[in-house]
């Protein structure tokens, strides 16, 4: 949710003299606020607390431009090892034999997803998948948690909703209960459109989250990445009309040009960026803040935040850098 603020006022050396007035402001007034904000925190960290998000794990969506000619690019961060990595591999199958190329976004569902792909419920119109694309079972909607990371549950202290503990792996939100741990759903995170199970979906068909974070579809629906770059040109899109939000107007679904790994493109084009690691104590520093804003702005506060609402600081980077 935005937050607004009304207009900030003039300034009060312009305000005296307009007035021709002497105004003396309390000297605690004129102090700039040193209470930490996010921002603050994030702004502070090291150079060596950054991480580098390897290109091998980006991946570039080209939609048609904009009706101004403006360019549209997303780029999505495929999830790490040891989460929803058979998808993940099918995922990069369809980007090397540029499967999603002459696709379209065609879903559009307000407070809900956006998705894209080629339909691949329609057999007798869907694209043939390429040679090698796995089944996956529902089994790996989960991973096993190593026995020296138990123990690391919960570090953050935020209490969640649906599961017994909260983490963070690699700069990505995780869950965990028991012996399991598996990725969740939040806004602008990527997952896998499936039909009713024991279909588990191919990687085909991908939408992001662009509302509300719908964490009932943790382990019924594969999540396998996120986007960092280009979310605007997923989420402004006009809601769908049609049967479960596809556009019943063809001419409203987004051209999709190509689908690339970073990898495969030039080193010119290939996008570079980094994160808070989540590991290091900025981050954990960043998580108390958002927790506990006392800046400013806020006059109580929450003593709590969603693990949805702690979006890891990611930044991109140049070779200038």
């Amino acid at each position: 949710m935005k937050t607004h603020t009304l207009p900030a006022a003039l300034p009060a050396a312009l305000i005296a003299a307009s007035l021709g007035l002497s105004l003396a402001l309390p000297a605690a007034a004129q102090e700039a606020d040193e209470r930490p904000t996010p921002n603050s925190v994030i702004e502070a960290a090291a150079p060596e607390e950054w991480a580098a998000i390897p290109t091998s794990d980006l991946m570039v969506m080209r939609l048609a431009d904009d009706a101004e000619g403006n360019r549209r690019e997303v780029v999505i961060q495929l999830m790490p090892k040891p989460f929803s990595q058979g998808w993940v591999d099918n995922i990069r199958l369809l980007a090397n034999t540029s499967f999603w190329d002459g696709t379209t976004v065609y879903r559009v569902v307000d407070n809900w997803v956006t998705q894209w792909g080629d339909g691949e419920d329609n057999e007798e119109l869907a694209k043939p998948l390429p040679e090698g694309i796995k089944v996956v079972p529902e089994s790996e909607y989960v991973a096993k948690v190593p026995d020296e990371k138990s123990e690391q549950a919960g570090r953050f202290g935020l209490i969640d909703s649906y599961a017994e503990a909260t983490d963070f792996r690699d700069g990505f939100p995780i869950v965990q209960t028991g012996d399991y741990w598996w990725p969740t759903h939040c806004y602008a995170s990527v997952g896998v459109a499936r039909d009713l199970t024991p279909n588990t979906g191919t990687g085909a068909e991908l939408y992001t989250v662009i509302g509300h974070a719908p964490r009932q579809l943790d382990r019924n629906i594969a999540v396998v990445g996120r986007v960092i770059e280009g979310m605007e040109h997923l989420s402004t899109l006009p809601r769908g009309k049609g049967g479960a939000g596809v556009y019943a107007d063809d001419s409203k679904r987004v051209p999709i040009e190509w689908v690339r790994m970073a990898d495969d493109l030039s080193e010119e084009a290939r996008p570079k960026f980094e994160y808070l690691a989540t590991e290091s104590a900025s981050f954990e520093r960043y998580v108390k803040v958002r927790a506990n804003r006392g800046d400013s702005f806020y006059q109580v506060a929450a003593g709590g935040v969603d693990i949805c609402n702690v979006q890891v600081p990611i930044r991109r980077i140049t070779d200038a850098e």
